[in-house]
């Protein structure tokens, strides 16, 4: 199967928060129960650093973004990664050809450290990371509740080594 990788463009917030939708219904992806609007989702996230996956049919399948960790100057150069997939694609390896293209760009774009925080459970999500560079930094107990269980989050970095 071929897939194509570009840019997020504002045609494509409809499918990216279908796929969103998804993350939240499965329950294993973020403590978030609500899908937000494309505008409050759009200023959550930073403008550059935003890729989709697109199948042969031109469907986008995935796709990345880079959001701040905080509003404080120093922190400028470190951002929270989110890579989300449509269910049918999950479990094919191709995290990791979203997660090399957003380490790189978010390189050229002066980030010097990304961050996520993955659900304990979310084993999969957790060995992606590693295997492109992320280490764990430790796991944040009980950090949040999702439909009234408490949810463990693995916190995971990845220092760039050329910023």
């Amino acid at each position: 199967m071929n897939y194509e990788l570009r840019e997020m463009l504002p045609s494509d917030e409809i499918r990216v928060l279908e796929i969103f939708r998804q993350g939240v219904d499965g329950g294993i992806a973020t403590l978030e129960t609500e899908v937000p609007t494309p505008e409050a989702w759009s200023m959550e996230y930073f403008n550059d650093c935003r890729w989709v996956l697109e199948n042969e049919n031109n469907e986008v399948i995935g796709w990345c973004a880079l959001k701040p960790v905080s509003k404080r100057e120093c922190f400028k150069g470190v951002a929270e990664v989110s890579i989300y997939f449509d269910n049918e694609y999950q479990g094919k390896g191709l995290g990791s050809v979203l997660l090399k293209k957003i380490i790189l760009d978010s390189e050229d774009h002066g980030f010097w450290t990304l961050q996520t925080n993955i659900f304990s459970e979310n084993e999969m999500a957790i060995k992606s990371h590693q295997k492109n560079g992320f280490r764990v930094v430790g796991v944040r107990k009980k950090m949040g509740k999702l439909n009234d269980e408490w949810k463990d989050l693995v916190l995971m970095e990845k220092r760039s080594e050329i910023i």
